[in-house]
């Protein structure tokens, strides 16, 4: 039996009641790049702290810092979604628990920040790779000028380490768009989950996952043009490539 190729499917009423097949992955689309943005920002900040703190010399704060990146690296981005959104409404007091599991779209909620402390884990390993890959000079000159530790962070090695490392953070953002997908599995309708629903309402199998995959091709196509941009905007010589 050969398969019935439709690509008209797409502009036919959806069965939600309210717009087309198309709609349906517009929306997932927008609630993919949502909970990507907000991931993406949650673990940009947290991963920049704790990335600093593991390249402090206080060998109490790197082990702090170092115990946090491995506990969250080493387990599944899945698992983690499930501990936030089946585990801790069991495990805070009962009238938060209760306040959790009636949170309005609280798979939104935990999908975003499960992704974005798992995502902060790995940010904070590029972040600390990128101060060590600094000259020591860096520090002991913002010394010499009077700066405390925490203005010689600010003002001289993060700006300078955050241009080291703009193409693997670029390639973290990329991964924190993919692993978006994961967090259907909580029930949050993003744009994989509704391509799931589009191939099962109309069993136009191959359409719709066709669809799904050149919108997330394009989608990391212009968020890699526009790192690209940034990055060469901010290079300086001699630092983050040619």
């Amino acid at each position: 039996m050969s398969y019935h190729w439709n690509w008209g499917i797409f502009w036919e009423a959806s069965p939600e009641g309210t717009g087309t097949y198309a709609d349906m992955l517009w929306a997932g689309f927008l609630t993919t790049l949502e909970v990507s943005a907000l991931a993406w920002i949650l673990a940009l900040t947290i991963g920049s702290a704790v990335g600093v703190l593991r390249s402090l010399p206080n060998p109490w704060v790197k082990r702090i810092a170092n115990a946090y990146i491995e506990l969250l690296r080493n387990i599944p981005l899945l698992v983690q979604l499930f501990l936030w959104y089946f585990v801790l409404p069991e495990l805070v007091p009962e009238a938060w628990g209760d306040w959790l599991k009636q949170l309005p779209n609280a798979p939104f909620w935990n999908g975003f920040i499960g992704l974005g402390l798992f995502m902060s884990a790995r940010v904070a390993v590029q972040v600390s790779t990128g101060i060590a890959a600094l000259p020591r000079g860096q520090m002991a000159a913002g010394t010499a000028l009077g700066l405390t530790l925490p203005q010689c962070y600010w003002y001289v090695i993060l700006p300078m380490a955050f241009r080291v490392i703009m193409p693997p953070l670029t390639s973290e953002m990329i991964n924190t768009i993919k692993n978006s997908s994961v967090a259907l599995t909580i029930g949050l309708a993003e744009l994989t989950a509704r391509t799931r629903a589009v191939q099962e309402f109309s069993f136009q199998v191959f359409e719709a996952f066709t669809a799904a995959t050149v919108i997330y091709l394009l989608l990391n196509l212009a968020v890699t043009s526009a790192m690209r941009a940034f990055e060469k905007r901010l290079r300086l010589p001699g630092y983050g490539g040619s």
